[in-house]
């Protein structure tokens, strides 16, 4: 038999019973919570409409595949595969998009093969940056990022070397 098909409810239950027990309104409580959670999609629904605009028209553009052209020998010389350009520039901004590249990269190459290896651990071991940056910055009303963004978009390349590297110990180069 499998009680997992009780979990929620039986959760919602002791929610309730708990809040009956601290004597809380359960239901002002959730109506209160609800409505800060639509203030908070209100105020950084303006930013991921702004980053998944910019995501969509770069793609479109086809300056990712120059932009790819022109750092692929550098990608190579740090034992990143050249074609996972495109990757490394849209995964910081949108990880749907990255995840698209993800599919047409071992759509072409191959799941097993080094490429196809290396961009699905570069979709685990990375961030969508600017994306956790818009929401979490936005909702808590931060409009000056200082350092965050080149701290972060560091932490993002060591994440794509480190997984290229961690693909060539464990599997081999391509």
């Amino acid at each position: 038999m499998d009680y997992s098909a009780y979990l929620v409810p039986l959760l919602l239950a002791f929610t309730a019973m708990f809040g009956l027990w601290k004597r809380v309104n359960v239901y002002d409580a959730l109506s209160l919570g609800a409505k800060e959670g639509l203030d908070t999609l209100l105020g950084i629904l303006p930013n991921l409409v702004g980053l998944m605009t910019a995501v969509y028209m770069l793609r479109a553009s086809g300056l990712m595949e120059v932009l790819g052209g022109l750092v692929g020998p550098a990608l190579a010389k740090l034992g990143i595969p050249p074609e996972t350009a495109a990757m490394l520039f849209i995964r910081p901004v949108s990880g749907s998009g990255a995840l698209a590249i993800g599919s047409e990269l071992m759509a072409a190459h191959g799941p097993d093969s080094y490429v196809g290896r290396v961009a699905a651990v570069m979709l685990g071991s990375t961030e969508t940056t600017f994306y956790t940056i818009a929401v979490y910055f936005g909702s808590a009303g931060i409009r000056k990022t200082r350092y965050a963004i080149p701290a972060a978009l560091i932490a993002d390349l060591t994440g794509f070397m480190a997984a290229a590297l961690a693909v060539r110990v464990m599997f081999g180069a391509g």
